[in-house]
């Protein structure tokens, strides 16, 4: 016997599946609140939900979003503590750390309490993720003594577009080889 594909979905069936999509997203991608709810919509804006209002579906996915935070599934606090620290690794500036969150649509609370615990933790953080960057892309003080004066504005730009100001981007550039090799070997 064939399924009768046109059969009407109730409200708890469609709560109950956008629930199941949440999960394995989450399970797969561990994402804030808002991506989440990006995907959802995005989801149910291309299938063609029968007996469920367009309308209705940003409704569905606010109660199923609410649902998934009082359970705890779902807590932008900890994804942009967990995200902050995963890119203070990779040697991340603090701006670009706090564009990226905001991107993600953390809200700006969650955001200073994340970039304060980084400053709380290291107090001048963007001088070591500057170094950081320095040694994954091979400039500034990580490039040979006799091509640092003409790679100087180069390496300026490359520290400036990841999200280091001019003053930090200097000190680090003006560094010596044998400081920046001491300061590495404590990284």
């Amino acid at each position: 016997m064939i399924p009768n594909r046109n059969k009407k979905k109730s409200l708890e069936d469609t709560v109950d599946e956008m629930r199941n999509f949440s999960y394995s997203y989450i399970e797969k991608y561990s994402p804030s609140k808002q991506q989440l709810k990006t995907y959802l919509l995005k989801k149910y804006l291309k299938l063609s939900v029968s007996g469920v209002n367009k309308t209705n579906i940003k409704d569905l996915i606010d109660v199923v979003l609410e649902d998934l935070e009082k359970s705890k599934f779902l807590n932008d606090k900890f994804y942009s503590n967990s995200k902050a620290k995963s890119l203070i690794q990779r040697g991340s500036s603090i701006n670009k750390i706090r564009y990226y969150l905001l991107n993600k649509g953390i809200k700006d609370k969650h955001v200073n309490e994340a970039i304060k615990n980084i400053k709380d933790n290291n107090e001048d953080q963007d001088f070591f993720s500057a170094i950081k960057i320095c040694k994954k892309k091979r400039i500034g003080p990580a490039r040979d003594d006799n091509n640092r004066p003409l790679f100087y504005k180069k390496d300026l730009g490359i520290l400036a577009r990841s999200g280091f100001d001019f003053e930090t981007s200097k000190r680090i550039i003006d560094i010596d080889k044998e400081e920046y090799l001491k300061i590495i070997n404590l990284l």
